[in-house]
């Protein structure tokens, strides 16, 4: 195992305002306890602030949210959408989605050249056509509407702090400028804030200021979500995306007036007594996370060892049926009938389970015919993301919560409002609406969202308590991250950063990667005899996020993955 980084631990003592050290004894029964995780310490710093004040963890989520629209640009923030589950210390979980929709005019062939071919990907991204209706702010205002304990201006201001006051460039966001600078410059005003007279990125350690979003987010702060998606606001979001839009049936001032947050039901699931709730339809990864769990309950992987090849050959092997049953079934369940209850009844999942050995790999994975599902839909694609951040936050009463943001790939589609990236979350979608001749489940509709991977996850223990509060980003990866934590936390027992540090490896059809420069890489032969030939020796791009309660102390950490990124000069 690679040796693990420096332990991030953040546990607030509300009470006194405090920072506890990482070695100071649990708190007592009477103080009020919280903690943050997120991709950037001044994004956690914001949801801490949050904390401090007595606010609660949706509160701080929030906060957290609005501060990596800040600092991680290239990732989140309030030009996308996302998922948040939040779970209470009596065990009662409610979901919101604020997955982006397509607008209204969109059609099954959005995406298609006039020949009817799919034209590159990247043609895709810097384009109008990949824009759906922000959903985050209308999220944040629906789940502070019902959970929220301070005032909703008030969790505007570590933002508009970061914003107005300036925040400096981080070596991760330096090298996203220098990788992503035809979608990160094709505003104007982005180009003039990250990059020199000459088109180079800023150096890490300068400081930027982002006026333009101070005040979009002051006038939030004011008048709420009607801020955002009516009036000025929202008739800016909408011409921006139509004059970028290179056919009939653009994003229109309706079609922003008219988006909704949606609360869902959990969906939940029990693993070795353990109790897990995620993310239902229109994302798949909580449903392929609990797959995953549910088809290796029956081996006992603790004998086996974090360290032994066996133990992530039968997590590969549980993956590449699960991920077979989310190519076929999985979409927005608005429009598509998805057979959740089939996919997670334990008959079906025993029978899944079955196929895999311990000792040899499945020749091919196929979807399976869990109890409901529909006989006329076809595969579909999805395109890799890279602008996704998790957070993961509990309050002082130990309600969980577990919030994935995204803009889907790095600085979204590169268009700018307010001072803030539009994201490109429509060609989450397949762009292709039928294989032949079927509908594929996830085609661009009108008022569609597309399917997602992410899978804000929290977890109780066999006693019913507050256990884990779990995500991670890396679109396609995000299940098996959020799956490999949980794995590490409740088989290995390791510690919060222990969870997100192991290897990495995920199956791609019948290629399997294996992450670059750990005792994987070393074991690549072991693999090759089980039956996994077509292997890649890679670096692994994925970044998580988790909360793990041990002995009544709360650990947070995020990906070690990230150790020398976020540092400045």
């Amino acid at each position: 195992m690679t040796r693990i980084a420096t332990i991030s631990l953040v546990a607030l003592a509300l009470s006194g305002c405090a920072t506890l050290p990482a070695t100071q004894p649990a708190a007592s029964a009477q103080a009020s306890v919280g903690a943050v995780s997120a991709a950037d310490p001044r994004a956690q710093e914001a949801g801490e602030e949050i904390l401090r004040k007595g606010g609660s963890a949706t509160d701080a989520a929030i906060a957290v949210m609005l501060a990596l629209t800040v600092v991680e640009p290239q990732s989140s923030g309030i030009g996308g959408g996302g998922f948040l589950v939040r779970g209470e210390a009596d065990g009662d979980v409610t979901t919101f989605d604020g997955r982006e929709t397509a607008p209204a005019g969109a059609t099954p062939d959005w995406f298609l050249a006039e020949d009817g071919s799919v034209p590159p990907f990247i043609e895709s991204v810097r384009s109008g056509l990949s824009v759906g209706v922000p959903g985050n702010i209308a999220l944040a205002a629906k789940a502070h509407g019902e959970h929220g304990r301070l005032a909703w201006a008030e969790l505007f201001k570590p933002s508009i702090r970061l914003a107005r006051e300036g925040f400096r460039i981080n070596p991760r966001m330096h090298d996203a400028l220098g990788r992503s600078r035809t979608t990160a410059a094709h505003s104007a005003a982005a180009q003039a804030m990250f990059y020199d007279a000459s088109g180079e990125p800023l150096p890490a350690g300068t400081l930027v200021r982002n006026e333009e979003l101070a005040r979009t987010f002051e006038k939030i702060a004011a008048g709420g979500a009607e801020a955002f998606y009516k009036g000025e606001h929202a008739l800016a979001i909408a011409t921006t995306v139509a004059a970028d839009t290179p056919k009939p049936g653009a994003m229109t001032y309706s079609d922003v007036t008219e988006y909704e947050a949606k609360e869902r039901g959990a969906v939940c699931s029990s693993y070795r007594a353990y109790r897990i709730c995620s993310m239902g339809p229109p994302t798949s990864g909580g449903i392929a996370v609990q797959q995953i769990l549910g088809q290796l309950e029956r081996f006992d992987l603790r004998a086996l060892g974090a360290d032994n090849p066996v133990t992530w050959h039968l997590f590969v092997e549980a993956q590449r049926l699960a991920y077979a049953d989310r190519e076929l079934y999985l979409a927005d369940s608005d429009f598509v009938s998805v057979p959740v209850a089939g996919l997670l009844d334990k008959s079906y999942l025993a029978e899944r389970s079955a196929l895999i050995s311990p000792d040899r790999s499945i020749e091919v994975a196929e979807a399976g015919r869990p109890r409901g599902a529909p006989i006329a839909l076809a595969d579909g694609d999805e395109p890799e993301e890279h602008g996704t951040s998790h957070l993961a936050v509990v309050d002082g009463e130990g309600t969980m919560v577990s919030y994935t943001s995204t803009i889907e790939s790095a600085f979204g589609s590169g268009l700018m409002v307010g001072g803030y990236y539009l994201n490109n979350e429509l060609t989450d979608f397949s762009r292709s609406p039928q294989v032949n001749g079927r509908l594929v489940a996830n085609r661009v509709e009108g008022g569609k969202r597309p399917r997602s991977s992410m899978s804000p996850t929290v977890v109780y223990d066999p006693q019913g308590n507050a256990f884990m509060v779990v995500g991670a980003a890396g679109g396609s990866t995000i299940p098996i991250t959020t799956t490999r934590a949980i794995i590490g936390a409740i088989d290995f027992g390791l510690h919060a950063e222990e969870a997100l540090g192991l290897p990495f490896l995920m199956a791609f059809g019948e290629r399997v990667l294996l992450e670059e420069g750990t005792w994987l890489e070393e074991k690549a032969e072991a693999f090759r005899a089980l039956g996994h030939t077509q292997l890649m020796i890679r670096p692994a791009p994925i970044k998580g996020g988790a909360l793990v309660k041990r002995d009544g102390r709360w650990q947070s950490a995020r990906d070690p993955r990230l150790e020398g990124q976020l540092d400045m000069p």
